[in-house]
């Protein structure tokens, strides 16, 4: 015999012990005795079966509801050694992830907010959108923004830092709610539990990101927008019908023109130079 069948067995038997002494007592009718005994039986069976029912769909749905945030999240990770692995979001935004760092985002960000999860260091040009706010989650911090460009390091849990290269953000230290603003030109610091700004110190770790960088089954059109956002002079530009075209291919320290012939190469098109700008075109 199980225990809660024990208990109900010393339950039930309590029970009876007193029904039957108010039924010697005249206080309790034979028929009210059975009713009673009756009731109660079916009433704890139905509490107990409610009970069980309400636990295991508060369980169900606590999983559920984890399993479809997880299945409804693209991950990527760049390898160690690798260079930049450039990636471009759905709402246009840019993000250059560093070796060893990990990049959490939906494939459609949620109507009212944009939210990311980084692991690691990652520099990010976020589209503007001042209906939409852009947050980064990471283990300790919690980073929002309206549209602007900033780097932020976080594999190390005890050194994060972010620093901001246009714009202005919001970081939000998660263990206390302690918030601090970080403008152009600061960088936020967590040093023993406390944010903190200074002056940011080196201007050229914006652009150190942009110096080896990868894309993995970009869009031509998103390949290129990168690659003109970081570049001086002549500009790229996509011929109607190409810009879906999926791209797998590395740069380092390449031109704009050196990276506008590797990628014909790399799909078979070719480069016609005009005014200011290089255009990439099917093959005639």
């Amino acid at each position: 015999m199980t225990q809660i069948e024990k208990n109900n067995t010393s339950t039930d038997k309590a029970w009876n012990q007193l029904c039957s002494r108010l039924a010697e007592e005249g206080l309790l009718t034979e028929t009210e005795s059975h009713k009673r005994t009756f009731l109660r039986s079916v009433t704890f069976k139905w509490v107990a079966s409610i009970a069980v029912l309400l636990v295991s769909i508060v369980a169900v749905s606590i999983v559920v509801n984890q399993n479809l945030k997880d299945k409804h999240l693209l991950s990527l990770y760049n390898e160690k050694n690798e260079a930049t692995l450039v990636t471009t979001l759905e709402d246009g935004s840019i993000v250059y992830l560093a070796d060893q760092t990990s990049l959490k985002y939906p494939k459609h960000f949620e109507r009212e907010r944009r939210e990311v999860f980084l692991q690691g260091n990652a520099f990010f040009d976020v589209k503007g959108n001042r209906k939409r706010p852009f947050v980064i989650e990471t283990d300790l911090i919690q980073v929002e923004v309206l549209g602007t460009a900033f780097n932020v390091k976080g594999k190390d849990n005890d050194n994060f830092s972010l620093s901001v290269d246009r714009g202005e953000v919001k970081v939000t230290l998660k263990k206390t709610g302690q918030s601090i603003y970080v403008k152009a030109g600061e960088t936020g610091l967590l040093r023993s539990d406390q944010l903190h700004t200074m002056p940011t110190k080196d201007a050229d770790q914006f652009y150190s990101y942009t110096r080896q960088i990868q894309f993995k089954d970009e869009r031509l059109a998103d390949v290129v927008r990168v690659i003109n956002r970081n570049s001086e002079g002549v500009q790229l530009e996509v011929a109607p019908g190409l810009e879906n075209r999926l791209l797998t291919v590395s740069f380092s320290n390449d031109s704009a023109s050196s990276m506008a012939q590797l990628i014909c190469m790399a799909l078979n098109l070719e480069c016609i130079r005009q005014e200011g700008k290089i255009r990439i075109s099917e093959l005639k």
